[in-house]
């Protein structure tokens, strides 16, 4: 099952019941203790999580139809024996929670984050065990979880560092973690190679943060605490993403699909204000401002004109715009806030095309640099490289798609400028 290079949202019409929310409550002894997870078997896990919340303690059992699970999880393929492996894992992966209840005793609990899951007939159909569903359904100590931003994650470490920071968003850190605690909050703990604080900083923590900081509506930094002249305990400063609002705008096919939507493109308004005017405003609202810039004649900037006439609520075609002082002013001033914020979305997308450019380049570097390798060393480059994979997952995906995996497509890189310096510079 290949992985999409960028995962879409699900249109909200074809999902139903709690699937229409946008966050998960997550129990903090799910999130903890989670053992060595899959970026996919961890988004799995908290759409199956979503899909169950509201029946958690009354239902034996819920169920969802496969499909929808594939693309809520990230997934545009039919392959149903990936589906097969992560539910497997999660069915063999144990729950632990040490924590105070409600009376304030301490109490210790484990278990199987999945008492069952089976497919059948196109539906999943799972179970918790009666314990677990109570400590994940209690309101009094959860994170929110979006899934939204579940979706942008491609490693499992960065989507665990994630789930393990962003509760304590309120409080702006994590506190001090042992380092045995976040190996194992990670998922590498028992690894000779991560017992090395030179190598877990590496690998895990600086990727780990960089995608956090990259993909979420929160922004981490470490910080580290010595005994002696090694590295004990790691914390993680927290605060709110100042870009939040992109993350919290629905970028589903369904607001692209509608008319209003694309008579906005075709006045040069960016794709996320686009939405972002029909969600705040309504369809009907934006379509009459689109209908008086229209009945102005010839504008030289439309979208500015028409920024303007939503923040001002100019009149319907044929009127003037507000003639107050006071209004002009506001008008002027809201004019200059979205000019900035409209140039700021053209930069953001110029230079995601500039990245995708950028990363086919590259592809067609490797192949070349591959082609031009005899076959002993080419069977000999394949080992090393697979030798380096953390995850059955991203093992297959190169299994399958060799050096053109988009799964591993950094690590990719990061191999053959090392075999190869030079080899992706631009000249």
């Amino acid at each position: 099952m290949r992985q999409s290079t960028i995962a879409q949202d699900v249109p909200r019409d074809k999902l139903t019941g709690p699937l229409r929310r946008d966050t998960v409550k997550k129990h903090v002894a799910a999130i903890h203790v989670s053992g060595k997870l899959t970026l996919l078997q961890r988004k799995l896990s908290n759409v199956l999580l979503l899909n169950a919340y509201d029946a958690l303690t009354r239902g034996q059992t819920h169920s969802i139809d496969a499909r929808t699970l594939c693309l809520m999880i990230g997934y545009n393929s039919n392959d149903m024996e990936t589906l097969k492996h992560s539910l497997r894992g999660l069915a063999e992966t144990i729950a632990e929670w040490d924590m105070l209840d409600g009376s304030g005793q301490q109490e210790w609990g484990v278990s199987a984050l999945l008492s069952f899951a089976r497919l059948k007939g196109g539906v999943c159909e799972y179970a918790y065990s009666p314990a677990l569903a109570e400590k994940l359904h209690d309101p009094k100590v959860f994170a929110l979880i979006n899934l939204n931003i579940q979706r942008r994650f491609t490693s499992g470490h960065g989507l665990a560092l994630y789930e393990n920071c962003y509760r304590f968003v309120r409080t702006g850190s994590t506190g001090w973690w042992p380092l045995e605690l976040f190996r194992r909050l990670m998922g590498v703990e028992g690894s000779a190679y991560y017992e090395s604080f030179k190598h877990l900083n590496a690998k895990i923590i600086k990727p780990a943060v960089a995608e956090v900081n990259k993909t979420s509506n929160i922004q981490i930094s470490p910080e580290f605490a010595k005994k002696g002249r090694s590295v004990t305990e790691v914390r993680f400063l927290i605060k709110e993403n100042p870009q939040l609002a992109m993350f919290e705008i629905d970028d589903g096919e369904a607001l692209r699909a509608s008319g209003v939507y694309s008579r906005l493109r075709d006045q040069g308004v960016s794709d996320r204000l686009a939405r972002q005017w029909i969600q705040q405003h309504g369809e009907d609202y934006v379509a009459t401002k689109l209908d008086y810039v229209a009945g102005q004649g010839d504008v030289k900037s439309p979208a500015r004109y028409l920024s303007a006439a939503i923040r001002g609520d100019f009149e319907e075609a044929g009127a003037a715009p507000p003639a107050t002082p006071e209004a002009s002013a506001a008008a002027l001033a809201a004019l200059d806030s979205r000019r900035r914020a409209t140039a700021a979305d053209e930069q953001a997308e110029a230079a995601r095309i500039q990245q995708g450019q950028q990363r086919a380049a590259n592809f067609r570097a490797v192949e070349a640099a591959v082609s031009r390798r005899n076959p002993t060393q080419r069977d000999s480059d394949k080992q090393l490289f697979v030798s380096r994979l953390d995850s059955d997952l991203e093992r297959e995906d190169f299994r399958r798609h060799g050096w053109a995996s988009a799964l591993n497509a950094r690590a990719i890189f990061e191999f053959w400028d090392q075999l190869t310096p030079g080899l992706f510079d631009p000249d």
